[in-house]
């Protein structure tokens, strides 16, 4: 697992040094990246075509969120999809549909050289909420709501550090703390939305997949063992 991250980390620094160039071709070796942890997890337990089935579902919901709030500056329906998805799948999972979630959002927003950095990003929410799943975080809604916020700047922290690289200069430490002054408005938008989702929506959504499991047994067993 740690490996994968490294690779990842290889991926993204090779990518800056080339200026944004071949962003295509860096999004599927994160997206490929991302897919070893699938690898990973089939070797530890083997998952359900039904559980796939509920990873695209959740995809494909995220996609349609992130569409439906694109009138609304940085607001992220999708975050909130990413957080509730990876909480019920796992960490693994989790990092595959956020990754996943940018690179399919972005046939309709515009793909660039910032989508393997939204990939990479995107995917570690994922990755840190299932990480969360079974800890007082993510059975409580006060500490959920809180990781949520916090995760809106996080993103939006690794954005403003990626376009920071690329197109200010001269870089220095004045000229970066300004342009990440700049965007603190946009991350408070990104940050209020996914508490405010989480807050409303995070109780209801995992009832509604309690329930859904119960039916179908789509969840993966470590995850219902911590029901």
């Amino acid at each position: 697992m740690t490996l994968v991250f490294i690779v990842m980390g290889i991926f993204l620094t090779l990518f800056q040094l080339l200026r944004g160039g071949h962003y295509l071709m860096f999004s599927f070796m994160i997206l490929l990246c991302s897919m070893l942890m699938v690898y990973w997890r089939f070797e530890h337990e083997k998952l359900k075509t039904t559980t796939l089935m509920f990873m695209a579902i959740l995809i494909a919901l995220a996609v349609v969120g992130r569409l439906a709030f694109a009138w609304i500056p940085s607001a992220q329906a999708a975050s909130f999809v990413i957080i509730m998805g990876a909480m019920s799948l796992g960490p693994e999972l989790g990092f595959v549909i956020g990754a996943t979630t940018a690179l399919v959002s972005n046939l309709f927003f515009g793909q660039g050289p910032w989508t393997p950095w939204q990939m990479f990003a995107w995917g570690l929410m994922g990755f840190t909420a299932g990480l969360i799943a079974h800890t007082v975080i993510g059975k409580k809604v006060v500490p959920l709501v809180i990781f949520g916020a916090v995760w809106g700047f996080i993103f939006g922290w690794i954005m403003d550090a990626w376009s920071a690289m690329m197109y200010v200069h001269p870089l220095t430490l004045k000229t970066v703390l300004a342009y990440f002054l700049l965007s603190v408005k946009f991350d408070f938008y990104h940050s209020a939305s996914n508490a405010v989702l989480l807050a409303l929506f995070s109780k209801p959504w995992q009832r509604l997949f309690s329930r859904l499991d119960d039916k179908y047994n789509f969840l993966p067993t470590i995850n219902n063992e911590g029901k």
